[in-house]
């Protein structure tokens, strides 16, 4: 990975709608993304993977007013697009899951470390829920983080990775019925090549150092 080239590039937000992300290059994203790293391995999140023409127009339509005319013309452009969503609430049902899938995988020993494991998991997220009572955000934190992973994964493997805030969770929820699973939209990903015409050549503006460092 190439970080002086990453630190000096615009963010893309225009792509060129002639170039698709090929199968293999996408596949690979889509493991990244399986395999991002999240607090307690809870992975909260749930990915909506949109490629055909169709579903992007859907995803575009349902931006809400707002926001379509900025970013209608960024979903379309995209060779994919990926509506991230993160769990509203965390059931039991899906812990015994995060649970099932460690032992079938052998992340813990059988007996008493993994018990313990399984106890001390339970035990903070009935915290973060009943005491601190921010369950629904430090959720959208681990999603926050692994969208950040996944924008470095992106430039590692040749394609940009735009993360779209503007649209209205309602109706993007209601769209492709993401609420029924107990999910709700946090961000939208739009993925694919840039479009060179649109390319910014302005420098990168970013605060000082002394600014945003303090020595310890």
């Amino acid at each position: 990975m190439n970080l002086d080239q990453i630190m000096n590039k615009h963010l893309t937000r225009a792509f060129d709608p002639n170039r698709v992300i090929p199968e293999v290059t996408f596949g690979k994203f889509l493991a990244f993304l399986r395999s991002a790293p999240s607090s307690l391995n809870v992975q909260p999140w749930h990915f909506y993977v949109l490629s055909s023409a169709e579903s992007k127009e859907r995803l575009a339509g349902s931006l809400g007013d707002m926001f379509e005319a900025g970013n209608r013309s960024k979903v379309i452009a995209a060779s994919h697009a990926i509506i991230v969503t993160t769990r509203a609430d965390l059931p039991d049902s899906h812990l015994q899951n995060v649970f099932a899938q460690e032992n079938s995988d052998g992340r813990f020993p059988e007996g008493d470390y993994r018990d313990g494991w399984q106890r001390s998991v339970l035990d903070f997220l009935s915290w973060r829920t009943y005491n601190f009572k921010d369950i629904t955000h430090w959720m959208e934190k681990q999603t926050y983080m692994m969208v950040g992973l996944a924008m470095m994964a992106a430039a590692e493997l040749g394609i940009e990775a735009l993360p779209l805030e503007g649209f209205d969770p309602h109706t993007v929820d209601a769209e492709f019925k993401i609420r029924e699973d107990g999910h709700t939209t946090t961000v939208l990903l739009a993925l694919g090549y840039p479009d060179l015409a649109q390319v910014s050549d302005k420098p990168i503006s970013r605060l000082s150092p002394e600014r945003i460092f303090t020595y310890i």
